[in-house]
């Protein structure tokens, strides 16, 4: 089984994470990690966001936000399955996923009453 390796929480800086969440790609795939809240295919995560990219730029910003510490991938056969490291996250820098995830124009859209005409 193929090992991935990910840095431990503990040496994650919080600058590294900024960056890392301030490409709108990323950040969107953030979010679509803690709305599906399990392990989910890499290639399924944006499926429903409306954003389009290639297998090879998924692969980089995967890499990119487990660099980061955001997130944890397992490999299962063929596929590489990703989830959000919120717990940990959360506990090493308070508030900042629980900030994205209330400042989300897609949750705050599905919130919103139907305006009626």
């Amino acid at each position: 089984m193929t090992e991935v390796i990910e840095p431990a929480i503990e040496t994650v800086t919080i600058d590294v994470v900024l960056s890392a969440l301030a490409d709108p790609v990323r950040l969107t795939l953030v979010r679509a990690l803690d709305a599906a809240g399990d392990w989910t295919c890499g290639s399924d995560v944006l499926k429903d966001t409306g954003v389009t990219i290639g297998k090879s730029t998924l692969s980089h910003h995967i890499k990119v936000l487990r660099g980061a510490g955001l997130i944890r991938t397992r490999v299962d056969g063929i596929r590489r399955l990703v989830t959000l490291r919120y717990a940990e996250v959360e506990q090493r820098f308070p508030g900042l996923l629980t900030m994205l995830r209330e400042h989300d124009p897609a949750r705050a859209a599905a919130k919103a009453p139907a305006s009626t005409p």
